[in-house]
């Protein structure tokens, strides 16, 4: 596995994302029958190429939802109130009113080795990205075309997935 280069990366998005992006819109349109079968074969060549260690863009320049049930999960971790929790690093969107961080990178991310400080109760949001593998894949399809412009393994699914569906 090839630790990622971010600033190839950020070349290939350049070049790429628009074209990505209207792959993902066509194939969401008029979508194959085995959908989810062949993102799951995909899902495995992915995670047996890609080193998110070497990466954390994720937790770099996004934020994650923090459910009711994340937020007590963590609080209860780091042995604080939720409301302490919140307060110290979290805001309310007030559109949306989810629950984010209030800066990036991810306060629990360790910047020295890209490791999540609360990996074992991380927010499900962080424990289910990049959202390759849902039931009802095409529901995610918008949030591919966000992130392939952060995550190098959403790129490399999109690629692949353009050699199997064409």
């Amino acid at each position: 596995m090839q630790p990622i280069n971010l600033r190839s990366f950020a070349q290939k998005v350049r070049y790429n994302k628009n074209s990505f992006k209207k792959y993902l819109r066509k194939v969401e349109k008029n979508p194959p029958k085995n959908l989810l079968n062949i993102l799951v074969d995909i899902d495995k060549e992915v995670w047996a190429e890609t080193d998110c260690l070497s990466c954390a863009n994720c937790c770099k320049k996004m934020t994650p939802t923090f459910t009711t049930k994340d937020i007590k999960r963590i609080a209860n971790h780091l042995e604080i109130t939720t409301k302490t929790f919140k307060e110290k690093w979290l805001y309310q969107e007030k559109k949306s009113k989810d629950w984010v961080n209030t800066k990036q990178p991810c306060q629990f991310l360790d910047l020295n080795t890209n490791m999540c400080g609360i990996y074992e109760v991380r927010p499900a949001d962080c424990s289910e990205f990049p959202h390759f593998i849902k039931k009802q894949p095409l529901t995610y399809f918008h949030i591919h075309q966000q992130n392939i412009s952060y995550c190098p393994a959403t790129y490399k699914m999109v690629e692949k997935m353009m050699e199997v569906i064409k």
